[in-house]
């Protein structure tokens, strides 16, 4: 790959080619890196491209262009700095048996060629822009069906839709059908593509001119601007120009082309510009040394029937890690692909990524545009959700099982799949005991919490505890004492903790003894020490190495057999020093307590342990005062986390209120916010605006997913708490003349009152067939054809022996689909659809059925 490649092409005739030139012109096809093992060069990641042919006949080449005949081979139009536009290919093809390939286009007069095109519809015509000359044309326009075959006598055609001329071998070759601009400047040129014969042309540096070569002496249009240069014709819509001039990209709508609908401002000068082929008003910019491409996204807005002023999205995209870009072309076929060229010679494909809107149903899918015509989904199936763990995904399994509205809490903690969960729920049934009991008497709270219980607030401390001094009971020395805490509030706190052993040994066994069943046999043996319980501790230890054929358990049960309380023994400081080797929390808490000296924060402050244990711990070895204060660090600590555990402290209050919703902030659980409040809370904190955002948006979720059932238990369980206020009448059935609610007479009747109560008898109430307020009929049944009301045979059973103050039952309620309003008696409609799906009504094809399939 010798000299350096200034400009790069694609091939629209063939969407695998593309030549780079410079001082000479190169033929590459693009190839898939999985399909060759050694491309001359690499593209992409993904992408390589062979060397197929090479072209170093030319000198001095200024602009190229390829014949855009899509299936033809290739065949170049090369603009030359003298003026000189010929045409070449890479080798033998159909052009040469045509006499095309190696002829010329020469001016009178020798100046620089600027711009070299191919008409996209007439293929045959090919046009060149060059430099001003005061007695020759600037746009010189060919006809290459008119130049000598090699076969005078042959009629190929080169375009079958061209027109057949009739040549002989005198005619003139060079000479241009059509000659334009005498004594003018022709910077840039570029077609349009619904008018084959149409151009606009960047003249004299003050004008952009739009020509119609039908009449080549008449202009169509023009404007003056300095933008003439790299002026081209948006691809997707013929209304929309591109021009540019040093630093400045002018856009124009032929509907209005005095003066340009939009002007970008660059950091440097523009080196060349061009529209997406493949993406509506989309414009690309190269700057000079520059590595990056700028994308121009023009917006069109309009507003009612006027169009507002346009505004552009501009935004910057690195193709490949090559620097000073000199060109780049953009695939004529694939979406939003491009081929940029480095002064370095280094080729780059690359394909730019559009800015999508993501929608996230609450089903769940998630879905996104990819290109124009494909959506990209992921749904709840998906392994991306599993691997996400997608909150949604979550609460639509657990309401389909009803999570959170089993009668007893400890049930919704089997179903909660979340560990901090599952403990909540199982605190909320423990409280809910004690206070059923009696055990937390005074507290006025159905879930008291421990700070509640001690009084633990600052304006009102309990400074009541009694300090007493207990013996290790199974240690020999006599002086290994240890202070404990004691009152009734502390008893109580302990409780909620599930600490209720302190005094009864026979509790301590029965709790430890659960422990172990759940192989936690490191806890089981630390809460065994907080109670000074070591000898237990110990046989917990030994039983689970035992059990689970963990030596390391046997090994600590050996060294904590060695405990000593003399504070300069052995045995405490290598304790003390190897305490951040063990990898269990419960087993370095416990040997924290065992060598601490006053201060036993490396226990309060050990996260792996749980907060009931380290809250249970603290109510009987710290003091009044550092109980209080350990409590709010605590509480505002495990707020912040968003930890539910923090509902101990706090228990149903506003605080607690915090909790839930810092989880909800860090894990989006709307779901057990809402049956946590309305399950645990009471009613005067269900009132505040956050609690009732949380049940709207669930409650909207359980709407968008159709769980109709699961929102109706759940809107039951709601108002259960509150039976002083009776909800109001949301579905009435009012008449289609008058407008007035059927079901308010209704009631007045069957209580007796108002013009009708003469048909308050059970006999008349389900005979009633016309509207009580207007005496118009009532809709028919599709099933039974009698008016709805009227008791049918089937539904006579229903009237007798019923007491006067029940409702109707179900099964003869009104009834009707969304779609089509047809419909009947709820028992016959059931009925009907359990062998159909359309629309029992004559004529109606309504697929009723599957309206609400979900």
């Amino acid at each position: 790959m010798s000299g350096v490649k200034l400009e790069v092409q694609w091939c629209p005739s063939d969407p695998n080619k593309f030549i780079t030139w410079g001082t000479e012109l190169y033929l590459y096809e693009v190839q898939n890196l999985n399909n060759v093992s050694a491309p001359w060069i690499k593209l992409s990641p993904t992408t390589g491209a062979n060397l197929l042919a090479t072209n170093s006949n030319h000198q001095y080449v200024k602009c190229v262009d390829i014949y855009p005949q899509q299936g033809s081979d290739i065949l170049l139009a090369i603009g030359q700095a003298n003026g000189k536009v010929v045409l070449t290919t890479f080798g033998p093809s159909k052009f040469d048996a045509l006499g095309i390939s190696g002829k010329d286009f020469v001016p009178r007069h020798a100046r620089q060629c600027n711009s070299v095109l191919w008409n996209p519809i007439d293929s045959n015509l090919i046009v060149a822009g060059l430099n001003k000359d005061r007695s020759d044309y600037s746009i010189l326009l060919w006809d290459v069906m008119k130049c000598p075959f090699a076969n005078e006598n042959s009629s190929s055609r080169l375009n079958s839709g061209a027109h057949h001329h009739h040549v002989t071998p005198t005619m003139e070759f060079s000479r241009p059908i059509m000659e334009i601009g005498m004594a003018e400047a022709a910077m840039s040129l570029s077609w349009f593509r619904t008018q084959p014969r149409t151009m606009v042309a960047g003249m004299n540096m003050k004008q952009l001119k739009i020509f119609d070569l039908r009449d080549p002496s008449k202009i169509v249009s023009t404007t003056m601007t300095k933008a003439v240069y790299g002026c081209v014709v948006d691809p997707n819509d013929d209304r929309q120009i591109a021009s540019f001039v040093d630093n400045q990209i002018c856009v124009w709508d032929l509907r209005n082309f005095d003066k340009p609908v939009l002007t970008s401002t660059q950091s440097k000068y523009v080196h060349k510009i061009l529209w997406c082929p493949t993406r509506k008003n989309l414009l690309s910019s190269l700057q000079r040394d520059n590595s990056l491409i700028h994308l121009h996204d023009i917006q069109h807005v309009v507003i009612g029937n006027d169009d507002v002023e346009q505004a552009m999205l501009e935004r910057s995209i690195v193709p490949g890690v090559s620097h000073n870009l000199t060109s780049y072309s953009w695939h004529p076929t694939d979406e939003n692909r491009l081929l940029t060229i480095a002064m370095s010679g280094v080729i780059s494909d690359y394909t730019v990524f559009e800015r999508i809107t993501l929608n996230w149903a609450p089903s769940p899918n998630l879905v996104w545009t990819h290109g124009k015509k494909t959506f990209k989904l992921i749904n709840n199936p998906d392994f991306v959700f599993n691997s996400i763990g997608d909150i949604s995904v979550k609460i639509r399994t657990r309401s389909l099982k009803d999570y959170g509205l089993k009668t007893e809490l400890w049930k919704n903690a089997e179903l909660a799949d979340d560990p901090m969960l599952k403990s909540l729920w199982d605190w909320l049934y423990l409280s809910r005991c004690l206070v059923e009991e009696g055990s937390l008497k005074g507290t006025g709270s159905k879930h008291p919490g421990v700070k509640s219980i001690l009084k633990s607030d600052a304006s009102n401390q309990n400074n009541n505890s009694t300090c007493d001094v207990i013996p290790w009971t199974d240690v020999g020395n006599a002086n290994c004492v240890v202070k404990v805490y004691r009152s009734e509030e502390r008893d109580k706190a302990l409780y909620l903790c599930g600490w209720r052993f302190d005094k009864d040994f026979n509790y301590l066994k029965l709790f430890l003894e659960r422990l172990e069943l759940d192989n936690t046999f490191s806890k089981a043996a630390t809460i065994a020490v907080f109670n000074l319980k070591i000898r237990l501790g110990i046989d917990i230890l030994n039983r689970g190495a035992e059990k689970t054929n963990n030596q390391n358990l046997s090994m600590v049960a050996m060294a904590l057999s060695g405990f000593s309380d003399e504070r300069n023994s052995l045995w405490r400081q290598f304790c003390h020093t190897s305490l951040k080797n063990l990898n269990d929390p419960y087993l370095r808490a416990m040997f924290a307590f065992l060598t601490a000296d006053e201060s036993y924060d490396l226990v309060l402050n050990e996260s792996g342990v749980a907060v009931e244990d380290r809250v249970a711990f603290a109510c009987i070895y710290l003091s009044d005062s550092k109980l209080s204060e350990y409590l709010k660090q605590l509480t505002v600590s495990l707020t912040e986390e968003g930890n539910l555990a923090g509902l101990l402290l706090t228990g149903t209050t506003s605080e607690g209120l915090n909790v839930l919703q810092k989880y909800l902030d860090r894990t989006g659980d709307v779901q057990s916010v809402s049956l946590i409040a309305i399950r645990a809370f009471p009613a005067t904190l269900l009132k505040e605006l956050s609690v009732q955002e949380w049940i709207t948006s669930y409650r909207n979720l359980l709407d968008a997913w159709h769980l109709w059932n699961q929102r109706a238990l759940f809107d039951i369980e709601l108002n259960s708490g509150n039976l002083t206020e009776k909800p109001p009448q949301q579905v009435y059935v009012s008449c289609n003349y008058c407008g007035k609610s059927i079901s308010a007479y209704m009631q007045a009747i069957n209580r007796g009152r108002g013009p009708f109560a003469r048909l308050g008898s059970s006999t008349n109430k389900l005979k009633l067939s016309s509207c009580p307020n207007c005496r118009k009929p009532l809709p028919r049944c599709a099933i039974c054809l009698m008016h709805m009301g009227t008791a049918s045979s089937c539904l006579e059973h229903l009237s007798r022996n019923e007491d006067d103050s029940k409702m109707v039952e179900y099964s003869s309620w009104f009834t009707w689909c969304q779609l089509c309003r047809h419909g009947g008696h709820a028992a016959h409609m059931t009925n009907w659809f359990r062998d159909h799906a359309e629309c029992p009504v004559t004529a109606c094809s309504c697929k009723c059925f599957s309206v609400d399939s979900c």
